[in-house]
């Protein structure tokens, strides 16, 4: 346990040491910003009877901010590594490919959910000068960053797959968003086409990541998208210490 708090701590560490983690925290708090002020605008011009929360994640900002924040986040964990030769001695350490990983990806989640928080001080700017407080419900606010969270969660575990995989960080990067681009895609699929049944139709309505955020944002916590997330992001962390265990015997 020491060995896995001691690893997160030092790859949390390094987010912060390096330009490439401040970049990405200002550009993801600027398309947060950005997101707020143009939504609060059309509020303005045209009232909903929609939850905030519901209309926030549909805006292209915040799918926009998963997508290529998770290459910059999750690229540098294992690639970085080989392509400095720490790897190696990282592996020969009284560690298991287990805690490694895990620490790896514990940072890079922890990390993501920082990049998060300015759309939490937005809302309680917002929530202070509304006139209808109850319009941003705390159940909804929690459910709504709950689903952030998980669906988070499989675009870490997914990047680090691609960085386990990957020999530079750039390769790292395209590989992490050609997996998660494809599962946007095959999301995007789900509401457009048409499947007479069968395991196809079963298939696409348990990846549409807009529907499972959809109910998160309106304070529907579903058990089957917890499990989907949960279980998808165990399979993806369980490939990425398979790829880690093969490369330490090589």
């Amino acid at each position: 346990m020491q060995a896995y708090v001691t690893l997160t701590r030092r790859e949390l560490g390094s987010f912060f040491v390096s330009a490439t983690g401040f970049l990405v925290i200002a550009a993801a708090a600027f398309l947060q910003g950005l997101s707020w002020v143009v939504l609060v605008a059309q509020l303005q011009a045209e009232p909903t009877p929609l939850p905030i929360t519901q209309l926030f994640y549909s805006t292209p900002y915040f799918w926009l901010i998963l997508q290529l924040a998770t290459p910059v986040i999750t690229m540098r964990l294992f690639a970085l590594e080989k392509a400095s030769g720490t790897f190696e001695t990282l592996m020969t350490t009284p560690v298991t490919e287990l805690q490694v990983v895990l620490a790896k990806y514990t940072a890079a989640l922890v990390f993501y959910v920082l990049l998060w928080l300015p759309s939490l001080a937005c809302v309680l700017i917002l929530r202070h000068f509304i006139n209808t407080p109850t319009a941003l419900d705390p159940g909804l606010l929690a459910s709504t960053f709950l689903g952030i969270t998980l669906l988070g969660g499989l675009f870490m575990a997914l990047g680090c797959f691609a960085s386990a995989l990957a020999h530079t960080q750039i390769m790292a990067a395209m590989l992490s968003f050609t997996l998660g681009f494809t599962l946007f895609l095959l999301s995007l699929l789900s509401g457009r086409v048409t499947v007479a049944g069968g395991w196809q139709e079963e298939l696409l309505t348990r990846v549409a990541l807009m529907d499972h955020m959809n109910d998160f944002a309106r304070g529907l916590v579903d058990v089957r998208h917890l499990v989907f997330y949960l279980s998808l992001t165990a399979w993806f962390l369980f490939l990425t210490v398979r790829v880690v265990e093969s490369r330490r015997w090589k």
